[in-house]
């Protein structure tokens, strides 16, 4: 009986072993092959002044794990938004930038429409049976959503870089896309065109208008085994009235310096993360609180702020409310002018 039992169970092992293989190799990123850098080890990419991932930092990710098993539940509640519907352009040197939700933002200036992360997935997951769930809709219905020209893709997590979203998008409007390094053949697998960029590589647009690849700190991954293939970062829109940041996904770290090194006049409005941040002892190196998303805009230069990755899909241990509710308490004691709202709020800088 002993025996049959435990031949059933290896079995099983055996069975589950397979699909995860299968899985993986279905879902991980071909990442990136080319010469080594100060970002690339040959085989993955690294933070700024990152060592290769240690022995230590791989017991770290078992903390996680069981992290994610014994935490306390965060009950969120599903959450009706207010949405708004964008002209159709904006030109000139106003800039119009509109909250859809989590880190998709549509930027409406010189005539162009970009849109950031484009997210109307209703998972953050490779499946629709399971994985974070929204809490909220999109503050733009994709019918009200104009022609988008440019799709800035800060990465692969499934939060940031929906392939359904980008499917429709192309389909219907057959924008540029630009990703970071390692992501262009996944992509293109998929039936999505892209180009890729390196950290500091522009691409240049009309109406003197280019979009650079900056870093950001932060990981990839798609599946278990594509571990930081390819490459994170943030974007910057250079304009001739000046220009827009958009970070992407981070924690804070070197990369600040470096960015406001190569932009020391500033930014006139930068999209900026506080979501997903406790435990900190587990996201501060890869998400900005509150508390860093402001210091980011101070050693940043930025005349106007609007927060972003909150409130939309459950990702770590802070509350529904608890990143903008903690902003607005820092805000209080501050002059930084920002956008504080939920999904469909608008900032207009003339």
């Amino acid at each position: 009986m002993i025996l049959s039992i435990l031949k059933y169970f290896g079995f099983f092992i055996v069975v589950v072993i397979i699909v995860c293989v299968v899985l993986d190799a279905h879902f991980k990123s071909p990442g990136w092959r080319g010469p080594v850098t100060d970002h690339f080890d040959g085989e993955k990419f690294l933070n700024i002044g990152e060592p290769p991932v240690s022995d230590e930092e791989d017991r770290g990710r078992f903390a996680i794990i069981k992290w994610l098993i014994s935490r306390e539940p965060n009950e969120w509640q599903k959450r009706e938004v207010a949405t708004t519907t964008p002209a159709e352009r904006v030109a000139g040197s106003k800039i119009v930038a509109t909250y859809i939700n989590h880190a998709s933002v549509l930027i409406q200036t010189q005539g162009l429409n970009i849109v950031t992360d484009p997210m109307y997935g209703e998972r953050a997951s490779p499946v629709s049976w399971t994985g974070p769930s929204r809490y909220a809709q999109p503050g733009v219905a994709w019918d009200d959503l104009p022609p988008i020209d440019i799709v800035l893709v800060s990465h692969n997590h499934y939060d940031h870089m929906d392939v359904g979203t980008l499917k429709r998008l192309q389909e219907r409007d057959n924008p540029v896309i630009l990703a970071g390094l390692g992501n262009k053949e996944f992509l293109k697998k998929r039936g999505i065109e892209s180009a890729e960029l390196d950290w500091w590589n522009a691409y240049a647009l009309s109406n003197g208008v280019a979009v650079t690849f900056v870093p950001a700190q932060h990981f990839s991954a798609r599946s278990l085994s594509d571990r930081n293939t390819s490459l994170w970062g943030g974007y910057v829109i250079s304009a001739p009235e000046g220009d827009i940041y958009f970070a992407g996904d981070t924690g804070y770290g070197p990369f600040v310096d470096r960015i406001a090194q190569n932009y020391p006049k500033g930014f006139r409005l930068a999209l900026l993360p506080i979501g997903a941040y406790k435990p900190s002892w587990i996201m501060s190196d890869v998400h900005t609180g509150p508390a860093e998303m402001l210091r980011m805009a101070d050693e940043l230069s930025v005349q106007n702020v609007m927060p972003i990755h909150f409130g939309t899909f459950k990702l770590a241990g802070d509350m529904q409310d608890e990143p903008i509710n903690e902003l607005k308490s820092l805000q209080a004691s501050s002059t930084d002018p920002l956008v504080a709202g939920f999904n469909g709020s608008v900032i207009e800088i003339k």
